[in-house]
């Protein structure tokens, strides 16, 4: 009957078995569900958490059911608030991340009502680091963005989307710390110009994918700097770059560099091999 199976599910080894490879794989709605069950349930539910080292939920989450999940845990290394958005605060995030010292992974983007405290605790306490996404929080200023440069120089991913507050001098001052990064994104920032993606390339020799999507004030020049100081280039983003042309972006293209643009009409080549005779290339 239903007792004896919830007998025998917790006279497993809680840690071992339990949390590690069958708690694991239930969503967050069902672990949430759980905790009515029982108060050895509530227990084991909260160990669980306790002990997660990731916490990503694509569904919104309640604050209250947030705040008693994550309440605990010590542990975290990648942490995900996107979900959390419409009601997260620094009162909310800022005992989470004292208690997380060894965060690696934080996707914030969307979450507008932190301030740049939150930012700059994080910058002050997570030190490793490696991946930060801040994608449309208008907290994201240039003493924030200085801050979180100053002390977590081993940043690799960077989602600067949609920041509109931040300008040259703060994206030049980052390439200069943060020089291992190999992922950034300035989309969508009309304050951003040529000078601070130049910086950029010549600072950041290792980045492989580069959204400037919608940075209207970036021109050929930028790109050309790009093309030249960082060979391990993947990825383009220019899209709505209107000063940007194709003479900047073919050198990339040969390097078949992955581009959210098309190439004009008539670029596009077309090669004939001829069989039988000497080698005739055909250009369009």
């Amino acid at each position: 009957n239903s007792q004896q199976s919830q007998c025998r599910l917790l006279t497993l080894p809680w840690e071992d078995v339990l949390v590690s490879h069958i708690l694991c794989q239930l969503p967050l709605r069902q672990l949430v569900a759980l905790q009515r069950v029982s108060k050895r349930f509530r227990t084991l539910i909260r160990l669980f958490f306790a002990k997660c080292t990731s916490f990503e939920v694509g569904l919104r989450v309640p604050k209250e059911a947030f705040c008693s999940l994550v309440k605990d845990n010590t542990v975290l290394r990648k942490l995900s608030l996107e979900s959390c958005s419409s009601w997260l605060t620094d009162e909310e995030l800022l005992p989470l991340v004292s208690r997380n010292q060894r965060l690696m992974t934080v996707d914030m983007s969307g979450c507008v009502g932190l301030t740049r405290h939150s930012l700059v605790a994080l910058s002050l306490t997570c030190v490793h680091l490696r991946q930060l996404a801040v994608a449309r929080c208008a907290f994201v200023d240039g003493l924030s963005l200085r801050s979180l440069a100053d002390h977590c120089g081993a940043l690799r991913s960077l989602d600067l989307s949609g920041c509109c507050r931040l300008k040259d001098d703060a994206i030049c001052y980052l390439a200069k710390k943060c020089a291992r990064l190999t992922f950034l994104s300035l989309a969508g920032n009309e304050n951003i110009t040529s000078d601070s993606v130049e910086e950029v390339a010549k600072n950041c020799r290792g980045l492989e994918h580069l959204d400037l999507s919608c940075c209207l004030r970036v021109r050929d020049q930028a790109v050309r700097t790009v093309a030249e100081y960082c060979p391990k280039l993947q990825s383009l983003k220019v899209k709505h770059c209107h000063r940007v042309t194709e003479s900047s972006l073919e050198p990339l293209r040969k390097r078949n560099v992955r581009m959210d643009v098309h190439p004009p009409p008539g670029r596009e080549r077309l090669s004939i091999t001829v069989r039988s005779g000497p080698y005739v290339n055909i250009q369009v």
